[in-house]
């Protein structure tokens, strides 16, 4: 067998962990499954060959889905006394939404995990996303219309708030704003433990993004250590599920986990530059000025190459609108709309987005807040 399919070596799990061995704690979100079992096994191995290790606290979360958790929440805890480490399970209460189901408890997932993790004083919490988790992300935006921030796929940390919130900042679940916006931070980002702003942040970290599953599975077998399967995994009702079925297909045609991977990290060194160009470029416009009303003239516009101006235009609405994040198509939409009027030489245009107003006059493109809707009386 050869390394690249072999078991995940000590050398690699240094390398993997490494950046964590000044931590006082992590908190590690394990489910039980193969993915996350090996998370846990990975990381109880590498601490006993760190001088002053982290404080491991493995969390399960059980979303009172199946009956089936609870004992799963039981092996775990049982595989984590074995390997030295303080588990905890916490429990997803309440009445359970009748749909959307999966986005609702992933996002209930991460607020369990983020309130985890104060209580441990963890400014990490470790998940066991792994390549073939990032290829099926690809695929998944691809099939949703996303734009290149989304096809940049899963970052490989993440301030855990930003997941943990359904309405964060544009009022739409997370997955469909992380897909469909352009006016969010890019997807990828880095640990910036420097940085005094983000010191109290608690970070979602996914160290094995580069991993096979298959990998994972190998680590498992050769250590003996049994994991539980989640049939939810393979349930067709589920968008993900009928996304994970193509791999295999996709894969025999050429197009495998390795090179969807690879297309995400092409498109996200692309929008990097992207997002660069509108950076400079807003700089020298002077933009965004006013925030309640931003104003370009139409030739400094026209230079503007299609790509940056549609961002441009998308940050301008989200700078002076009240409703947040633009949808993407909807932005394109205007956007077309906009450059047809300037190209057709209109002395008028007035389009509404998200809570802006946006508007050509005198050979200029105006940008402001838009009235506020009126609601008719009822009778």
């Amino acid at each position: 067998m050869s390394a690249v399919d072999g078991p995940v070596s000590d050398a690699e799990a240094d390398a993997l962990f490494h950046e964590f061995a000044a931590e006082p704690a992590l908190v590690l979100a394990i489910s039980g499954g193969p993915d996350s079992t090996a998370l846990l096994y990975l990381a109880a191995r590498w601490c006993k060959r760190v001088r002053v290790p982290p404080r491991l606290v493995a969390v399960t979360i059980d979303h009172g889905l199946r009956p089936e958790s609870r004992r799963e929440a039981g092996a775990v805890k049982r595989l984590a006394e074995r390997l030295g480490v303080t588990h905890r399970t916490a429990r997803w209460s309440g009445v359970k939404p009748s749909t959307g189901l999966q986005e609702k408890a992933r996002v209930a997932r991460y607020r369990l995990l983020q309130v985890a993790a104060r209580r441990a004083k963890a400014r990490c919490v470790v998940t066991a996303h792994t390549l073939d988790d990032q290829a099926e992300t690809v695929l998944y935006r691809m099939a949703r219309g996303s734009g290149l921030a989304g096809i940049c796929g899963m970052a490989r940390a993440v301030p855990i708030a930003e997941l943990a919130s359904a309405d964060w900042k544009s009022g739409r679940p997370l997955a469909a704003s992380e897909d469909a916006s352009l006016t969010e931070r890019p997807p990828d980002r880095s640990f910036a433990w420097g940085r005094p702003e983000l010191m109290h942040d608690i970070w979602l970290v996914r160290p094995l993004l580069d991993l096979p599953k298959a990998r994972l599975i190998v680590t498992l077998r050769e250590a003996g250590i049994t994991y539980a399967d989640d049939p939810s995994n393979a349930d067709p009702r589920f968008t993900r599920a009928r996304v994970r079925k193509l791999i295999p297909v996709l894969a025999a045609e050429g197009l495998s986990p390795n090179r969807l991977v690879r297309l995400a990290e092409r498109v996200r060194r692309s929008e990097a530059a992207h997002e660069a160009a509108v950076k400079l470029i807003a700089a020298r416009l002077g933009l965004p000025g006013d925030s309640r009303k931003i104003t370009v003239p139409g030739d400094d516009w026209a230079e503007i190459p299609a790509e940056i101006a549609l961002r441009l235009l998308g940050r301008a609405i989200g700078t002076v609108g009240y409703e947040g994040p633009v949808e993407l198509g909807k932005l394109e939409a205007l956007s077309d709309a906009l450059e047809a009027a300037r190209a057709a030489g209109a002395l008028r245009f007035r389009r509404t987005l998200a809570g802006a107003m946006v508007s050509l006059r005198e050979n200029c493109i105006i940008i402001e807040r838009a009235p506020a809707r009126r609601h008719r009386p009822q009778g």
